[in-house]
């Protein structure tokens, strides 16, 4: 049972983690990782999927710091922001560690951006210097030669740049002038480690200000909860420029002294393939690629029973998805919850003794986190039952956005607290169900409907593949919800409306429907609603 108690300015109960509060340790994120190996060593830290070479925690460690010579050797000292645009590979940790071992601050960079998004990023961010891989040169050096950046590095070898090897070579050579050594950090809990980007599924994308006392702070939070240890092999296909991937795959993996497979794409035929072939143990997924477990007849041709257990998270997972996928798949399934905003990490859903009607949960806070259900619209703090915002305060939550104090004190207010933007309601165990966001509920006839309830209805449906769905203004309801939907099967728009109206209150009915090839997301899995809505209202115009 959670620990509750009332809030001293709100008439309502604040939510405490079941779990003890944990003590964050005073370090630098590369002490903590990598400060004391142990018998880790000798110990593979990756293995590089497609290839199957392998990078100790010794190598890891050791080119890590030598990378840190040659980016101070450069000028990377305190404050300086170097930018990574990379598939996973072995090197992405590398190049992030070293970064902050240097005492720079790392801005993660996603390939699938745009030429103008990636420039507005790397003019945001100051960054000054570029790391990528040879098949992204070209665009790197077109968006380097419109922003501030110094010098681009490649991983591997490509004409006009300068090979990261390199870079760790030249930090291994003996006699480097003094002001080549790291500078490392002053104040853990104020210099920056790493500068994502929020998702931007609601608007302009802003710098997220994380320091290394908050990255350290949520691993060592969600580390407790009990999810890896040094015996599992976590394979990483969620991207490591996300915060998902970037946090709990990569780096709660290696403070653990757990083996990482990296895979530079997702194909699910391949992560089926790594899975059977490197014995994965720890599967940290989002809802598309667990609906592909679920459904995809290509399952059933791969060996996955050395999976232990799933984790979804980045966007809610219908219950009767992630039943079918533990079913199938022969292992729990559980979800987390969290946001760049706080590092990722706030809620996690994770035990062998966690009932299975738990699944459709994101779990009780994490250690050392307090959490307030907050009425959307009276602003009341609720107790077990309520519906509304999920705000969350502990140590994980960012330092605010970069150069937009206005943005940072209408998400993260004066007591400390994060508004997620994410309404859910918290059962009496504590455990949250997340409903859908804030922004992106319907008003239909001044009732507000959920597109993730009616998603994750359609799904369940044969015929649905996959399923989006958006607000459509209307002259008389205001708003009516419209599902676009990529078949799986034979299905007309009519059966779709049926089948919803049958199983939903009238207000929640879908009133349109749209077939389409895909539907847009976000590396992280999230459904890139506000493209569906532009392109509705550009129909409409």
């Amino acid at each position: 049972m959670p620990r509750l108690r009332r809030c001293a300015d709100l008439p309502a109960m604040i939510f405490q983690s079941p779990h003890p509060p944990i003590t964050v340790p005073e370090q630098s994120f590369s002490d903590y990782l990598l400060g004391s190996l142990g018998d880790r060593r000798d110990r593979p830290a990756f293995i590089e999927g497609p290839s199957s070479r392998v990078v100790t925690y010794g190598q890891l460690r050791d080119q890590a710091l030598a990378a840190a010579r040659g980016l101070a050797g450069r000028g990377l000292g305190r404050g300086g922001v170097v930018a990574i645009c990379s598939p996973n590979l072995p090197e992405y940790a590398t190049a992030f560690i070293a970064t902050g071992m240097a005492g720079g601050c790392s801005t993660t960079l996603n390939p699938l951006s745009t030429d103008d998004e990636l420039v507005s990023q790397l003019k945001d961010s100051g960054a000054r210097w570029l790391i990528t891989v040879p098949p992204l040169l070209d665009r790197a050096q077109a968006v380097a030669a419109r922003t501030g950046i110094e010098e681009v590095f490649v991983f591997g070898e490509a004409e006009g740049a300068t090979a990261f090897a390199d870079l760790i070579a030249d930090g291994m050579k003996d006699g480097m002038r003094a002001d080549a050594e790291p500078a490392g950090i002053g104040d853990p809990a104020e210099d920056l480690l790493t500068l994502p980007y929020s998702s931007g599924t609601t608007g302009v994308s802003k710098g997220v200000m994380l320091t290394h006392r908050n990255l350290v702070a949520n691993i060592e939070q969600f580390s407790a909860v009990g999810l890896v240890d040094a015996d599992d092999v976590v394979l990483a296909v969620l991207p490591f420029f996300h915060i998902y991937g970037m946090v709990v795959v990569m780096s709660g993996a290696l403070r653990a002294g757990a083996t990482v497979v990296t895979m530079p794409r997702f194909d699910l035929e391949e992560f089926l393939g790594a899975i059977q072939r490197y014995r994965a143990t720890s599967l940290y997924l989002v809802p598309p690629i667990v609906l592909g477990l679920a459904k995809h007849p290509a399952v059933d041709g791969y060996d996955l029973s050395s999976v232990n257990w799933i984790m979804s998270g980045a966007a809610p997972l219908g219950e009767e998805i992630a039943l079918a996928c533990q079913e199938r798949i022969g292992c729990r399934v559980f979800q987390g919850y969290g946001l760049t905003e706080a590092s990722p990490v706030t809620h996690v859903c994770f035990g062998e003794n966690v009932d299975v009607d738990k699944i459709a949960t994101i779990g009780p806070t994490i250690p050392s986190t307090e959490m307030m259900i907050v009425d959307l619209e009276s602003g009341e703090a609720l107790g077990p039952g309520g519906e509304g915002e999920v705000w969350v305060r502990g140590p994980q939550v960012m330092k605010g956005y970069l150069g937009n104090p206005e943005a940072t004190a209408a998400t993260v207010d004066a007591e400390g607290w994060l508004h997620t933007g994410d309404v859910g309601r918290a059962d009496e165990d504590g455990y949250v169900t997340i409903v859908d966001r804030a922004k992106e509920l319907i008003k239909y006839k001044g009732y507000q409907v959920a597109p993730a309830e009616l998603e994750d209805l359609l799904l369940a449906h044969p015929a649905v593949a996959d399923v989006a769905v958006i607000p459509v203004a209307d002259e008389e309801a205001g708003e009516i919800p419209k599902a676009c939907v990529v078949r799986a099967g034979d299905v007309s728009g009519e059966e779709i409306m049926r089948y919803v109206a049958e199983r939903v209150a009238p207000q929640k009915k879908i009133r349109a429907v749209e077939f389409l090839e895909e539907i847009p997301k976000s590396a992280s899995g999230k459904i890139l609603r506000r493209f569906l809505v532009a392109r509705e209202r550009a129909a409409a115009s």
